[in-house]
């Protein structure tokens, strides 16, 4: 059985918690404590294999933030990064974020991260400040998977993007060239073995 690990990350206020949880369990909630980092574990089935699936949903960064913190990007197998469609600044965050990963994580593999780019809060497209060709446009630059979605209204979008990441991700782990893991992985493991202990949540 495969391990998938992914990172989820994104500023504040870009709901990046409540997409996560309406994929992992078809429910919306509103409201999330953003300066507390969890780990999302769920037994996973995709195309007949059965997959572990880990989800590091760490603190959310400040519009302030430059950066993220290195152990995520150099522990994750793949990445989602979430914007708001109506905050500017969190898109502007994301490209950052993008960014991040592909300096990071260019000399350390063999073939690319899967990530995926997610425009949130597309129920309130009236109020937007980002387009969604904005989003796309960002997205191809970087290689990566996009979709705009709305966690309070709708499971569909954002179940298949998280599965044809996940499908990406365990792809490029079966590859016998690739590394499949990289020099902050252990600093990560110590991390969320510190931070969550036992109180990992399970979904």
């Amino acid at each position: 059985m495969s391990d998938i690990k992914l990172a989820l990350l994104g500023s504040d206020g870009t709901g990046k918690s409540a997409v996560l949880v309406r994929f992992l369990t078809k429910r919306f909630i509103g409201e999330y404590a953003s300066n507390t980092n969890s780990l999302y574990c769920k037994r996973f089935s995709i195309d007949g294999r059965q997959l572990n699936l880990e989800v590091f949903d760490p603190c959310s960064q400040s519009a302030e933030s430059q950066s993220v913190p290195v152990e995520p990007l150099s522990w994750a197998d793949g990445f989602i990064v979430v914007y708001n469609i109506i905050d500017r600044t969190s898109f502007l965050n994301a490209k950052n974020i993008l960014q991040q990963i592909k300096e990071i994580r260019v000399d350390g593999c063999k073939g690319e991260v899967p990530v995926g780019l997610v425009g949130n809060k597309q129920d309130l497209c009236h109020a937007r400040q980002v387009s969604e060709e904005e989003g796309r446009t960002l997205a191809q630059e970087h290689r990566c998977l996009f979709q705009e979605v709305s966690a309070a209204e709708d499971h569909q979008e954002i179940s298949g993007l998280f599965t044809e990441l996940i499908r990406s991700a365990a792809e490029r782990l079966r590859r016998p060239t690739d590394l499949r893991r990289y020099s902050g992985s252990k600093s990560m493991a110590k991390l969320i073995n510190n931070v969550f202990g036992k109180r990992r949540k399970s979904v």
